[in-house]
Order: C-alpha cells, then structure tokens, then sequence
C-alpha cells in the first residue's frame, strides 16, 4: 500500500512539473475542457433556474385552477373557428357559480394594457386585471402589504388597486406605495395593496409581478366595453384530487349556461396548467438537447486535443521513461504517471470552466434566473475527471509498453 501511495505522490509530482515546463502548451490544451465544462454548468443552472422560477410562478397560481376561456390555451383548433365563438359574458358567470357546486371559488377575470404612472414614474404595457374580490382564493397569492380588494369594494366598483411587486419597485422605490394614488390609464386609484414577489418570468402575461387588480366593473367603465370582451372564468378546487371531477362538473355546467344541445361541440375551453407546464418542458427538452451536444463537440475536441499533446509528451520524454523502465519501474507506474498527468490537465481546465460558469451564471441572473446546483458542480469535476483518464489512456499505455533498450536509443 505504501509502494502504490509513494507511486502515485511521485506520478502527480512528475505530471505537475511536466505540465510547469509546458505552461502555453498545457493552457491552450486546457481550453477545450474549459469550454465543455463551462457550457454544461451554465446550461444546467439555467435550465433549473428557469423551472424554479416557472414552478414558483405557476404556485402562485394554484395548481388546482381551471379557466374557462373564449380560447383555447394550446390546441390545433383553427384561429378563426375559436374567434368566432360567442364571448362570455357576467351572466354567463354568475349563472355558472350559481349552477356549479364542487368549486371552492369561483371569479370572473378580464385583462387589458394600460400606462401605470405615479409622479413622473411610468410604468408602460401593464397588465391591468379586472375580477371580483374572489379573485384572491382563487390564488397563492401573498401580500407585502395591505390587502385586496373587499366584496363592498369589487360591487361597487370603487377606485382601488392592487399591484405586483415589480410595479412597486418601479413606481415606489422606498416601499412607501400603500395608499397612494395611482394613475392607471389616466384614471386615479388608491393603492390597497401590494404583492409579494411571485419571480416568475416565464408567465408573461400572468406574471403578478408585472401586473395590477382592479374591481371589475372599473375596467368595463372605463377600459373595456362589457358587450365586446370575453371574461375569463377562475374556477378553483377545494383540493388537486378534485380538480378533474371539477372539470367536468364545469363542462357540464358551461353548456348548460351556455344553452348547447347534445349534438353541439363546446363553444369554450376549459384550460388547466398541464398545458404550460408540458409546452415549457418541450422547449426546456430542446435546449438541454442543443446543450448536450455543445457541451459534447466541446468535451470531444478538448480530449482530441489533449490525446495529442499527450502523444507529443510521450514521444519527447522516450529516454526519461527508458531510464525509469531500466532502473525498475513497472509498466503500472508510467501508466499511472501519464494517466495522472492528463487527468491533471482536464481537472484544473475543469475547475477553471466551473469558476467561468459561475460567473457567467450571476452575470445572466441579472436578465433570466439561474439556479447553480451542488450536483453540477460535483458533475463537472466528475466529466473532467474522466475525459483525462480516456484522453490520456492511449498515450499512457504507448508509454507503458516501451522497450527500455529501444527508449535509451531514442533521440
């Protein structure tokens, strides 16, 4: 046991001073196991970040709500056939929560773009939201301050909002936005309360970040015309192992309102999260794809390239491995030394793309969230590891069966 530990103590010494005499040499070999690790530690910690921050938005949502919508979220239903369904309406929806008896909240919601202003801030393309004060159980939501809107404020459309946390920040960057007045639109509201952040950029649209409520009958008044927009029915579970009874419960009681027959299709979609989710999947599956085969092209050239230069180290160093080989060292001994040597190589390359990914993680974190893992860091040491032992094994087994005689001739 202590030959072998002596063996491998002089092997590492040996491959750290050949990889010292040979410092251009050894960095640009480096460079292609710098950017295989790179790529493959920035890939993963974006790709988890962006599932995080998906995954928090969409629980802010509540995974057990159903929207019943005019469209369809993702379907292969012709543009112009769901453009000609008829909108839903507030009798719609109050006939459906009379009707419906499984749901634990039931709220209407319309969206529309406004300019936010408080001051001489603005905040342009605002998503401006429109429900009832049920709204809120419809969601997981949760409030930095204040509240939201009460029943008596939601009937009687009184002039009230409340507004995401990136709204917030932009139009009150001391956090003092409770209870000051707002201009959405052009039209004064009081603030009532502000949201905690959701972080989720992915949700567009629904981010509650980026978004503002306000009593529904407000934004018919002023923003929309009730005859001429589609609401959108929230429509929540009192548990995820009811939500498909939930569902069907809610077809059943849309066609009712909706006067269909039996022969009649659905003129309306009943949209869960799933659909999302598994579009959010696919384009995540399509990255982590691109990136395994960066990350492989890079990881492939890197170990050419050290397979080379490897090669190159055997062949100037022939006589010194015929002098060891003549005074006793084994076969196992230059395989080791070469193997260590190579593995060296990749493992210091390796760090370096890992500390470059780290850093390139936070600089990307300013635009998109990134998530670095414990597992990606242990994989990168662990990719690097082996890519030196295959790109070494090779060379170090041509080292290993070198005739001593032949070596010492060598010039």
């Amino acid at each position: 046991m202590r030959t072998l530990l002596f063996e491998i103590k002089e092997s590492m010494l040996i491959a750290l001073r050949a990889i010292r005499a040979n410092k251009i040499r050894s960095l640009l070999t480096m460079l292609g196991i710098v950017i295989g690790i790179w790529a493959v530690v920035v890939m993963s910690t974006a790709i988890k970040g962006i599932d995080n921050s998906f995954q928090t938005g969409m629980s802010a949502l509540g995974s057990d709500v159903l929207y019943v919508d005019k469209w369809a979220w993702f379907t292969n239903e012709d543009w112009w056939k769901l453009r000609a369904r008829r909108n839903i309406t507030m009798d719609d929806f109050e006939r459906f929560k009379e009707l419906a008896n499984l749901p634990s909240a039931v709220a209407p919601v319309i969206n529309s773009r406004q300019v936010i202003k408080y001051g001489d801030r603005r905040v342009d393309g605002v998503f401006l939201n429109g429900s009832n004060a049920d709204y809120v159980k419809t969601t997981n939501f949760t409030f930095n301050m204040g509240r939201f809107y009460s029943e008596i404020e939601s009937k009687s459309s009184r002039y009230v909002v409340v507004i995401g946390s990136e709204i917030a920040k932009n139009l009150f960057p001391r956090g003092d936005a409770l209870d000051k007045i707002i201009k959405v639109g052009g039209i004064n509201f009081q603030v009532v309360g502000v949201l905690s952040e959701q972080g989720s950029w992915l949700l567009g649209s629904w981010n509650p970040d980026n978004q503002v409520f306000v009593p529904i009958g407000t934004i018919f008044k002023h923003f929309l015309g009730q005859a001429w927009n589609s609401i959108t029915i929230n429509v929540r579970a009192k548990n995820p192992t009811l939500l498909e009874e939930t569902k069907i419960e809610a077809e059943g009681v849309m066609r009712k309102v909706r006067g269909l027959t039996i022969n009649e299709e659905n003129d309306f979609s009943i949209n869960q999260q799933e659909g999302l989710m598994s579009t959010l999947y696919s384009v995540v599956g399509v990255i982590q794809i691109a990136g395994l085969f960066i990350t492989g092209l890079s990881l492939f050239v890197g170990a050419i390239g050290i397979m080379n230069i490897m090669f190159v180290s055997v062949k100037e160093r022939t006589r010194e491995i015929g002098i060891r080989k003549a005074i006793g060292a084994k076969k196992r001994t230059v395989l080791g030394q070469f193997l260590l040597e190579s593995s060296t190589i990749c493992l210091i390359g390796g760090i370096f793309g890992l500390l470059l990914a780290i850093l390139t993680s936070l600089m990307i974190n300013q635009f998109i969230p990134t998530s670095v893992q414990y597992d990606a860091v242990i994989i990168a040491i662990l990719v690097s590891l082996i890519t030196g032992v295959i790109a070494g094994l090779a060379p170090a087994y041509t080292a290993a069966k070198m005739d001593p005689v032949e070596a010492l001739r060598y010039e």
